[in-house]
């Protein structure tokens, strides 16, 4: 959270049970393979897992025809992720129809 808000974003967290919070991820259409920790609407794309800013931020400029973007895992070097090594990752797109594709690589800096 302090990532995004260092970023720019408003943020306002809400806990949820695990329950309720599966529940979101399948109202929200976000692909079972894709699942993270975190689960976020930013108007209408859903952010799932550690997503950076900037990939956001670009996401919400592009404003292309997916349903959200999501960083499966959490990969060492992600927001709120940092640690000594960390490791290239994947931001995948995914749709409606349950297509997913690379949308940005990121290689954080040690």
């Amino acid at each position: 959270m302090g990532h995004l808000q260092e970023q720019g974003f408003a943020v306002t967290a809400v806990d949820v049970p695990p329950a309720q919070l599966l529940a979101i991820k399948d109202t929200q259409g976000v692909p079972q393979r894709l699942r993270s920790c975190h689960t976020g609407v930013i108007d209408h794309y859903v952010i799932e897992g550690h997503v950076p800013g900037h990939v956001i931020a670009r996401l919400l400029k592009e404003r292309p025809e997916v349903r959200g973007l999501a960083v499966p895992g959490m990969p060492v070097g992600s927001p709120g992720m940092e640690g000594p090594h960390p490791v290239p990752y994947e931001v995948l797109s995914f749709d409606k129809e349950g297509r997913i594709q690379v949308y940005e690589r990121v290689s954080p800096s040690p």
